[in-house]
């Protein structure tokens, strides 16, 4: 009888703190999760103190030393550095230590390629991983069969690494055209919320931070919610029916993260603006997670990088449930925080009860009165704002209520 479970790849972790008193240790807990979310387990991590990485080779001489060291003394697979490494990295870093060598990008590549389920989604992705391909391939002949996968297979497929660079190239124009499509369709569908004057709340925040299982909670959704990091790529929109009977559509965002690749920064932009074009962001912090204070900065640092300001923001404390959630933890870029838990419910009740404020805010207060032949206008009260008072009269209709501006100018 044969044994045919798969086994894990072995890898450790490198990482290059470059001042006292930084993030290194914790970025290289993240990138633990990282590669055990892509299939690898972490057998050692090396961190090198330096004002900088080694231009040529991420780590000291002294370093790379003990890093063979460790390969040989844990049967590691491979390396995976915490930094997204130059062409001439890799290639160095491959031949003076013989294995397989990774960076951060290319393991958070591997797990987009593993969770894109939509076309759009298997578009983007493909297109971070060519454009990450196509920037390594001078200098990387020899081992350019190592940049197929990171952890396992993954990719657009292996048939690829083989291909020159003019083949890539004529690969990232014609994805790039099929997203150009894809992004139209969208926009068209933007355009029609617009026009009908329906408020879109775009839920944006860390990975993990649980924002799928909020959008559950709220509006019943039944997209998949697990405790991993980026489970849940594409973006999903539903309808929630807040206090006072107005509609609010909530689209959740692909996650964010520290060193998030820039490469797929540029191919999911169109999915990231829809936070740009949202009236108001719902910024979802896992308020039990020691690192809350940094991430919410990761995810103001991401928006700020999209242009994405000016939008009223509602952060929540999310995971309240759990112990020590939101101690010590403050956002002074929001205009309002609130502690729920979208497992148990606790708190949703009043963030809807803010949300329908928030909006209500945005709407002016109209009287108006309407003659029989014109009572068709009410229904744009009803549809765009909220009628409080309506009364029949001889004469016509005595109405008053809330509605957005640009309605009440057509009334």
């Amino acid at each position: 009888m044969f044994d045919t479970k798969q086994e894990n790849e072995r890898v450790i972790l490198v990482g290059v703190q470059t001042a006292d008193g930084d993030d290194t240790q914790d970025s290289l807990d993240e990138l633990e999760q990282l590669a055990q979310t892509a299939g690898a387990v972490s057998v050692g991590r090396v961190i090198q103190n330096r004002e900088q990485p080694h231009p040529a080779t991420y780590l000291g001489k002294g370093k790379l030393d003990e890093v063979k060291e460790l390969l040989w003394e844990t049967g590691a697979d491979g390396i995976i550095c915490d930094d997204e490494l130059l062409a001439s990295q890799l290639s160095n870093l491959e031949k003076q230590l013989d294995t397989k060598v990774m960076d951060r990008t290319l393991v958070i590549l591997d797990i987009f390629a593993s969770r894109a389920i939509t076309r759009e989604g298997k578009i983007q992705v493909e297109l971070a991983q060519l454009k990450y391909r196509a920037a390594r391939l001078v200098g990387l002949r020899d081992s350019l069969s190592r940049l197929g996968g990171g952890i396992g297979t993954r990719g657009p497929g292996e048939t690829k690494l083989e291909v020159d660079r003019r083949r890539i190239h004529e690969r990232i124009s014609w994805l790039k055209t099929q997203l150009r499509d894809v992004e139209r369709h969208r926009e068209v569908i933007r355009s029609k919320r617009t026009n009908e004057r329906i408020p879109v709340a775009a839920i944006v925040g860390y990975t993990n931070a649980g924002k799928s299982t909020l959008l559950n909670a709220l509006t019943g959704a039944g997209i998949l919610a697990e405790d991993r990091l980026f489970a849940t790529l594409d973006p999903t929109t539903r309808a929630l029916k807040l206090p006072g009977g107005e509609t609010l559509l909530l689209t959740d965002t692909v996650g964010f993260i520290r060193k998030l690749p820039h490469h797929l920064i540029e191919a999911f932009r169109s999915t990231l603006e829809e936070a740009k074009y949202a009236d108001l962001i719902l910024h979802v912090v896992d308020g039990s997670n020691p690192q809350a204070q940094k991430q919410m900065h990761v995810v103001y640092e991401t928006l700020k990088s999209l242009e994405i300001g000016d939008k009223p923001i509602v952060t929540l404390y999310n995971k309240c449930d759990r112990p020590d959630c939101g101690e010590g933890i403050r956002d002074f870029q929001a205009d309002e925080t609130l502690a729920v838990s979208a497992v148990t419910g606790q708190g949703l009740d009043r963030l809807q009860e803010r949300l329908a404020g928030i909006l209500q805010n945005r709407k002016i207060y109209v009287e108006r009165f309407f003659l029989y032949p014109d009572a068709g206008k009410i229904q744009l009260i009803r549809r765009y704002g909220q009628l409080m008072q309506e009364e029949y009269r001889e004469e016509g209709i005595a109405v008053a209520g809330y509605v957005p501006a640009q309605i009440a100018q057509k009334l």
